[in-house]
């Protein structure tokens, strides 16, 4: 997988020991600055097809202008890769040009809560599965024994994830993820830099969805399941057939078509959960945009795995009646 009801808080107390724990520091740091930004990687799986709105080969872009359908002020929709090598990371003139021009900046879930601590450590702790469950229980020895190795070779013991939903666990432990702890400037998030120019022009950030409903995504899916996708993602990782940087660099040639492509040909095992996870999210965020923009120009900023085919955002914009082209 590439790239979210209950809490439980009996682990709360558990989860604040670990925290005072000076000798775990770097690790517990590591796991919530990770844990944070898979909240935003509920990964973007295949879309069923249609010609009529989606864009076309010739349109491949991240960057799109929204206009018409009654907005006095265009707005754009700009598709981002959630972490990224410093050297990866680019802005285009028009990407910066059209944020300039905007009066709000929008992104999956408010990126401000997700920088305070105490709006965050409640969401961290829905990370847990109901009902003492551990991932031992899911798996057989052999695959846990294959996925125990696999967080503790990058410095993420058993003791701290056992009862992380598997999910999480599988934006948690993928290579680019587990080596983002924030301690180096190696790597970026367009999330990040883009709420920084937002505060510096004292722009209002909104969110199209909350970090809650993201995080309820996680209990429509059955345990064992997310334990296998789990289980597949590192097998995947381990082949070494290197689909998080051929992902950048589709990304960097703003390859809309190519990412698309990517992701219907993956196998991510999650059966009939692409609606939930991915198209009646687009379609839930369409109205919460039309607000937007009928009240100001509004820079949205949304995974780029959003944007292209049948049921993605460009494609459900234009079916509402919206005239939605590409910027280079």
């Amino acid at each position: 997988m590439p790239v979210i009801q209950n809490p439980l808080y009996p682990f709360k107390i558990e989860v604040l020991k670990l925290f005072n724990l000076k000798s775990k520091v770097s690790t517990m740091r590591k796991i919530f600055f990770s844990l944070s930004f898979s909240i935003l990687a509920i990964a973007a799986w295949a879309q069923p097809a249609s010609a009529q709105y989606a864009p076309t080969a010739e349109e491949n872009s991240l960057l799109w202008e929204i206009s018409g359908n009654g907005i006095q002020a265009p707005s754009y929709l700009f598709g981002t890769i959630h972490m990224i090598g410093k050297e990866d990371f680019f802005l285009t003139e028009a990407t910066k040009a059209s944020f300039e021009k905007a009066q709000r900046v929008t992104f999956e879930i408010d990126m401000e809560d997700m920088t305070d601590f105490t709006k965050l450590f409640p969401l961290l702790m829905k990370s847990f599965m109901a009902n003492d469950t551990t991932l031992e229980d899911l798996l057989t020895p052999e695959d846990y024994a294959l996925v125990q190795e696999h967080f503790e070779s990058v410095g993420l013991p058993m003791m701290f994830l056992n009862r992380i939903k598997p999910m999480f666990l599988s934006a948690l432990g993928e290579g680019d993820m587990t080596s983002m702890d924030g301690s180096s400037g190696d790597v970026m998030s367009y999330e990040m830099e883009l709420m920084s120019m937002a505060q510096q022009r004292k722009l209002p950030i909104d969110g199209l969805e909350t970090a809650e409903f993201q995080m309820s995504v996680f209990d429509s899916i059955p345990y064992k399941v997310q334990a296998e996708m789990l289980v597949e993602s590192i097998k995947t990782e381990d082949t070494g057939e290197g689909q998080f940087e051929q992902m950048v660099k589709l990304y960097k040639n703003q390859d809309l078509q190519g990412m698309q492509s990517m992701m219907e040909s993956e196998e991510g095992g999650i059966g009939g959960y692409e609606d939930l996870l991915l198209v009646g999210r687009n379609r839930n965020w369409i109205p919460v945009m039309a607000g937007m923009m009928a009240e100001r120009p509004t820079f949205f900023a949304v995974g780029a795995g959003h944007l292209g085919g049948g049921q993605g955002v460009v494609a459900l914009l234009r079916e509402a009646g919206y005239t939605v082209k590409p910027l280079r």
